[in-house]
């Protein structure tokens, strides 16, 4: 490797890794958990193949080839990594050739679209509620949609979970059928479309994740896998490099 090779800033080339996404990695900075070149490391360390880097003085692994897949989640599937679940997406992650892991997560109860990939930095900008970056669903539920359900859920729903109070954020919702409805948010509360359908006296029976950014679900089939399109990694990295400002987010409210 080049001397002159470009450098980047140590939380970074961590992510960059598949080690752990760069607040983790920016966590483990503070902690005195990472050394550099025989040091402890610095916040400010501009790093790349030329240096000696530990954490918890194991080196640093090299950084593997980078991977991104969309996978269609099918209902029984669980987003946890647990070699002795049969149920558990270890058991699809396990045939991939590179180590990778789920972007977000979606309930066993529920299908759709999910990121797989080892680009812990990616990973980050997507999920992280500070970038406001768009999640797709389409929704069934157990009583026919009114008109002040609809409303109440793009406006923004609260609940509560034993201490804990929840909020949504406004979001766009349109009604698709009697039963059905689309909903698009910028967070990922734990199972909060269910929450917020349940505080408005509904009751999810069937959730399928349609879209992320500009990845969408399309025509792959249930338990079908594929890489991202040269086309479609471009315009995510770009995308997911320009966090939204709150003001864009505005509550729309369309039934049909």
């Amino acid at each position: 490797m080049s001397a002159d090779a470009p450098r980047h800033r140590l939380a970074k080339w961590i992510a960059q890794s598949g080690y752990c996404s760069r607040r983790a990695a920016e966590r483990l900075i503070s902690a005195g958990q990472v050394h550099c070149n025989g040091r402890a490391a610095l916040h400010t360390d501009l790093v790349n193949h030329n240096d000696d880097i530990l954490i918890n003085n194991l080196p640093l692994p090299d950084q593997p080839p980078r991977q991104y897949w969309l996978y269609h989640k099918p209902v029984g599937i669980d987003c946890n990594n647990r070699p002795d679940d049969p149920a558990s997406l270890y058991q699809l992650l396990k045939t991939l050739p590179e180590r990778v892991f789920a972007v977000g997560r979606l309930d066993k109860d529920s299908c759709g679209l999910l990121l797989l990939t080892n680009d812990g930095e990616l990973s980050q900008q997507l999920m992280h509620p500070d970038f406001y970056h768009e999640k797709t669903y389409l929704v069934e539920t157990d009583k026919a949609i009114s008109e002040a359900f609809i409303t109440a859920m793009a406006s923004g729903v609260s609940w509560q979970l034993g201490n804990k109070q929840y909020q949504s954020r406004p979001c766009k919702v349109s009604g698709n059928s009697q039963h059905q409805f689309t909903i698009t948010l910028t967070q990922g509360l734990h199972r909060q479309i269910r929450y917020m359908c349940k505080t408005l006296g509904y009751r999810v029976m069937a959730l399928k994740r349609i879209r992320l950014h500009n990845l969408c679900l399309g025509q792959l089939t249930v338990g079908e896998l594929r890489q991202l399109t040269s086309a479609e990694l471009t315009q995510l990295q770009a995308l997911s490099a320009l966090p939204q400002p709150e003001t864009q987010t505005q509550c729309q409210a369309v039934h049909q």
